[in-house]
């Protein structure tokens, strides 16, 4: 897992959710989705222009499921596979 892919979702998570500094200290293994409430299904919309806006990748639809979201880990994944498909 890239530390930089890491670091900018970590700071794209405070930024999008308002978190105030906590998300900069989160792991790899903290849980997001249904266990972070400033993380509700209109947040991860925001969280998935900001992903697009951050990276240069588009996400497609059929992408997302809410595995993805599920910890820090499976965004940086979703946010890794993404990039590498779509600059490889």
């Amino acid at each position: 897992m890239s530390d930089a892919i890491h670091n900018e979702v970590l700071a794209l998570l405070d930024e999008v959710l308002s978190l105030d500094g906590r998300a900069l200290g989160f792991s790899a293994d903290t849980p997001l989705l249904g266990e972070l409430p400033e993380l509700d299904s209109m947040a991860v919309i925001a969280v998935i222009h900001e992903i697009e806006a951050r990276f240069g990748i588009e996400v497609p639809d059929d992408e997302v499921d809410g595995n993805s979201f599920a910890t820090v880990g499976t965004v940086v994944e979703f946010v890794t596979r993404l990039s590498a498909r779509q600059r490889g």
